[in-house]
């Protein structure tokens, strides 16, 4: 049993708290049905995701058998049957499908949900293989998840919100290339074909680079005309966790030389894992919070 809930992933089931973050920032998280519909729309990501997963790692298999960390998944290491594994992926798929039509029966979320499956089942595929492309559509994925939320909560997104969300996904994916570059270069061994199209070169630059782009798309977010507005000087103080967060990241990837994968390193990471929390804080504080006398 052990073995067939690792078959789901539910480690990455955390990349679908991004359908909350434009309820969050709407500051209508709490409202009416909205926790409901979200926590409904979180699993119904997760059932999808959680298939398209499973048909990854039939389809990879082989492959995976020659990695140092993957050759013990439950396909690879033969612990699940392939039999056993496609009958989980197509019911997960059925089950996210009619929890997503539930829960908005005009239909918006399901398309949204549809196009976030069948792009990662053509990334399966064979679209993975194709450097660059296979970061671009991980990102998409993510802004696909925000998508979803604003839909489930009937928010409208900003040009902003969007950018923010595929920048930090971006950042994540390039982590995670280069986590895999790394692991060819002290294995050996190719466990993914697309990685033949990166070297550690280009992906310390291209990591640095969607650094500073973050940084500074999200000191733009903050000072924007709107949110100044609204909240006047307060937002941009937020910033600081940002930037501190960034930099822990840069400093186990360079100085502790540790493979990079966000993830992984979200879960595990103490100085990250505080940032994190207080960036919410503030963000709640200021956003839920900003009437209280101390404020004015």
């Amino acid at each position: 049993m052990l073995e067939h809930i690792k078959l789901l992933r539910p480690k990455d089931w955390a990349k679908n708290l991004f359908l909350f973050i434009p309820a969050f920032f709407a500051q209508n998280i709490f409202d009416g049905n909205n926790p409901k519909l979200l926590i409904g729309g979180f699993f119904a990501f997760c059932f999808l995701a959680s298939s398209i997963y499973i048909l990854n790692d039939y389809r990879d298999r082989e492959d995976d058998k020659k990695h140092p960390v993957k050759n013990a998944r439950p396909l690879a290491s033969g612990k699940v049957k392939s039999s056993t594994a496609m009958v989980m992926a197509l019911i997960l798929f059925v089950a996210g499908g009619l929890l997503a039509y539930m829960l908005d029966k005009s239909g918006k979320f399901l398309f949204i949900c549809s196009i976030y499956y069948v792009l990662n089942l053509l990334y399966s595929a064979g679209l993975k293989n194709i450097p660059i492309l296979d970061m671009l559509i991980v990102a998409a994925g993510f802004v696909l998840r925000v998508k979803g939320g604003a839909v489930l909560t009937e928010v409208n997104t900003t040009e902003w919100l969007i950018i923010m969300t595929f920048l930090l996904a971006l950042f994540m994916a390039v982590g995670k290339r280069r986590d895999d570059v790394i692991i060819k270069l002290s294995t050996g061994t190719d466990m993914r074909k697309v990685v033949k199209g990166y070297t550690l070169e280009y992906l310390n630059i291209l990591l640095a680079l969607v650094c500073a782009i973050i940084i500074v798309a999200y000191i733009n977010y903050t000072v924007s005309g709107e949110l100044h507005i609204k909240f006047s000087y307060r937002l941009y103080y937020t910033s600081l966790f940002v930037i501190a967060g960034i930099m822990r990241y840069l400093q186990i990837v360079f100085v502790q030389n540790k493979a990079g994968s966000p993830t992984e390193i979200l879960y595990k990471d103490r100085f990250i894992q505080l940032t994190l929390i207080l960036w919410v804080g503030s963000f709640y504080v200021i956003l839920y919070l900003k009437d209280l006398t101390f404020f004015k």
